[in-house]
């Protein structure tokens, strides 16, 4: 700055501050707060005669928290008003977006006034430009012959991929809405829609009321469609989306309804439907779920789960589900205490199943707490309390098969107390070693279940278990660390099975978690008992480039067979525990730095054949999201599978090119040698355009279902429906 731009500066200083304590004294006097002085900035900044204060070079100039940026600046202070020659910058104070001109007279607060060859820049995202913008009051940008779009606009005159041209425009900064006359959208400029009146929300505005985008589907169940979203702000905190969704073959009035309160939130889903495919004339299903935050670190959590047919959540794809579920629950965990409580209602939707036969009322309570012993005893005390109680429909006493609706209807109520003693100890060469003491009471009553249990039950359950651990550590001169954990366990559990139905240890799963386990069943109506043994291996490798290697081996050893109170096995044949012997456990993980990983898990029987099996090979990083999964299972009619289930499924994400991606998913069930379900979809994104087209197939047929075939198209205007986040996706202009 030259000397004479520095002294004038100066002056301009001394009155502004004069001018800031007369406001403040003002301000004392009237208790009314007058508004921040203004300050001026540039290369050279002059007094032109009495009355005009001129500045140049790189000035800058705020006020009230606006910011001006411009070549020159001219003050007439007798009338209050700025002469601004550009390229003109002015920046609002909350940030979120800036206006662009060639040249602007505005008055002395920068609130009102013309900018000429303007454009309005929001949220680094949506750009309005204009022969001309008319300030007034500070609040509203009036444009006129606008255009506008999110898209990247070059300097090679090619019009931009959509824009919205309207002959006026005006932007209300406090309501944070634009408001369009004579609107016509265009896609590289061909005009495609006109609207005499269109308002949307500026894209700095997180929540307004307004359509949502668009949806165009085709399905072979349902015919040719559109679903149009309709978003309704109830409120700052809660709000209703409703989608009409117009088919041929339906007509279907979609919602979701969300709300947020101090303590929690819910949020509820559904639809109502009147379609020419189902057995009713109108259909409907409700999703809901809500967690509330109480004292005392207590969550309450509910959720609701209810249709009105078996096949409306498939026919409309809302849901795979075929066994649905409402709780309500609260609970709360603590470093050394866990409570809680659950009531669950099921709703079975499978062909076969009847909700008159199945449990569907569940009432589950648990209470755990440990107690750390400072005495000559040590170790920790470990107390717990469970009660189970599920109740059926149906009132007949006589046992069948589940799938038969007239099979039966027992209740079943139970009651677990449990008392354990635990103390570790570290031996000589590194050995760990605990020991573990137990006692249980189980308490059973059973209802309407004939002759197959008894009506009441008690058991009395000694426990007792040492295990030993030999966790041995190497690091390598090439950094790389290596952990080798041999463990083997021995324990007893002394009583003897109750005469209780086996309703809730039905489904067995033999893996790394339970293999030291001193009772592999799900819940306490079924216990192992006598004396086991169990022995693993486990092999970990730590590389210093990122790789990881993970492998386990296990088995479990009993002195005899695990036999039911009703008579046969306690296990079934494809648990892996059948057998004085359970079949061998193999699991192992494999982590790449590239982001590769596998995981697979199998149970091999004494002559090495597979039970049971699973692997999962999968690849993340920034260009691909893929996976694929197989599956095996033996065949066993204990837990309703009558044949071998061998089933491969896939899904994948890749990014093919800077704007295009793909996506699939595909599941094939071997066994039977068919395809269940197969999706293909392809996505274009730029930083103003999302546009997707998928289509799915679902094989699968029953005598409710029928294999369908779903195509949709969706486009996103992105700045007023979808943020641009990932600046990857954003054009650049060639030079």
């Amino acid at each position: 700055m030259t000397l004479r731009a520095f002294i004038c500066f100066f002056v301009v200083l001394l009155s502004v501050s004069a001018h800031g304590a007369s406001a403040q004294s003002e301000t004392r006097a009237t208790g009314v707060e007058k508004a921040d002085p203004a300050i001026l900035v540039a290369d050279d900044v002059y007094l032109d005669g009495s009355e005009q204060l001129v500045a140049t070079g790189n000035v800058e100039a705020l006020y009230n928290g606006r910011r001006l940026y411009a070549s020159e600046v001219i003050y007439d202070r007798t009338e209050e008003r700025l002469i601004i020659t550009g390229p003109i910058r002015i920046e609002e104070p909350d940030g979120q977006f800036f206006v662009l001109a060639n040249s602007a007279a505005l008055d002395r607060e920068m609130n009102n006034g013309i900018l000429r060859g303007a454009r309005i820049v929001m949220d680094d995202q949506i750009q309005l430009a204009a022969n001309e913008i008319a300030r007034v009051n500070g609040r509203y940008n009036q444009l006129y012959k606008a255009a506008v779009t999110s898209c990247r606009v070059c300097k090679t005159g090619r019009p931009p991929l959509w824009q919205i041209r309207a002959r006026r425009v005006v932007h209300d900064q406090q309501e944070k809405q634009l408001y369009f006359d004579d609107a016509q959208l265009r896609v590289l400029d061909t005009p495609i829609l006109y609207l005499p009146r269109l308002r949307l929300p500026d894209p700095t505005l997180e929540r307004s009321t307004g359509f949502l985008v668009p949806s165009i589907h085709n399905t072979s169940l349902l015919g040719f469609g559109v679903r149009v979203p309709y978003f309704i702000k109830i409120g700052d905190h809660k709000d209703l989306t409703l989608t009409p969704y117009l088919a041929t073959e339906t007509r279907t009035l979609e919602w979701r309804y969300r709300q947020a309160f101090y303590n929690g939130k819910i949020e509820f889903n559904g639809a109502f439907s009147d379609d020419d495919i189902g057995t009713d004339d109108s259909r409907a299903y409700v999703f809901a779920e809500g967690t509330f935050y109480l004292p005392r670190d207590f969550v309450l959590r509910f959720d609701i789960e209810a249709v009105s047919d078996d096949t409306y959540l498939l026919d409309y794809d809302y849901s795979q589900k075929d066994r649905l579920d409402s709780e309500l629950e609260i609970e709360r965990a603590r470093r050394d205490e866990y409570i809680r409580g659950a009531i669950t209602v099921f709703q079975t939707l499978r062909d076969g199943e009847s909700n008159e036969t199945l449990p569907t009322g569940v009432i589950n309570g648990e209470y755990e707490r440990r107690i750390p012993l400072t005495n000559a005893l040590g170790g920790e005390l470990r107390l717990g309390f469970e009660g189970h109680g599920h109740f059926r429909n149906s009132s007949l006493n006589t046992d069948g098969p589940d799938f038969d609706p007239f099979a039966d209807g027992r209740d079943v109520a139970r009651l677990t107390f449990s008392a354990d003693w635990r103390r570790g100890w570290t031996l000589p060469a590194g050995v760990l070693a605990e020991l573990k003491l137990g006692l249980s009471a189980d308490f059973f009553r059973i209802q309407d279940a004939g002759v197959t249990s008894s009506s009441e039950e008690s058991e009395l359950t000694p426990e007792a278990a040492i295990q030993l651990r030999w966790p041995l550590v190497k690091t390598t001169q090439a950094g790389s660390t290596h952990i080798i954990e041999p463990v083997v366990q021995i324990a007893w559990v002394g009583g003897r099975n109750p005469f209780v139905p086996n309703d809730e240890s039905t489904q067995i799963e033999f893996d790394e978690g339970n293999l030291f386990a001193t009772s592999r069943f799900t819940a306490p109506d079924r216990r192992e008992r006598g004396f086991s043994a169990a022995y693993g291996l486990s092999w970990s490798r730590y590389g210093v480039d990122g790789w990881q290697t993970s492998f386990a081996v296990g088995q479990v050893i009993r002195d005899e067979l695990q036999t039911d109170p009703a008579g046969g096995a306690a296990f079934t044949n494809s648990s892996g525990l059948q057998d004085r012997y359970s079949d061998l456990l193999v699991a192992g993980q494999v982590k790449t730095v590239n982001g590769l990983t596998f995981t697979a898990r199998g149970l091999f029987d004494e002559d090495l054949s597979t039970t049971k099996a699973e692997a999962r090979a999968s690849l993340i990083n920034k260009v691909a999201q893929i996976g694929a999964t197989y599956i095996w299972l033996r065949n066993d009619p204990a837990e309703n599978r009558p044949g071998n289930v061998s089933e491969w499924a896939f899904d994948a994400n890749y990014r093919i090119s800077k704007h295009w991606s793909g996506q699939a998913d595909w599941r094939y069930d071997v066994a039977s040698d068919e395809p269940v379900r197969a999706g293909l979809g392809i996505t274009y994104a730029n930083e103003c355009v999302d546009v997707t087209l998928s289509a799915s197939r679902r094989f699968t047929s029953s005598t409710i279902l029928e294999p369908t075939t779903d195509i949709s198209l969706t486009v996103g205007l992105r700045g007023f429906t979808t943020k641009t986040r990932d600046k990857s996706y954003v054009r650049t202009c060639k030079n």
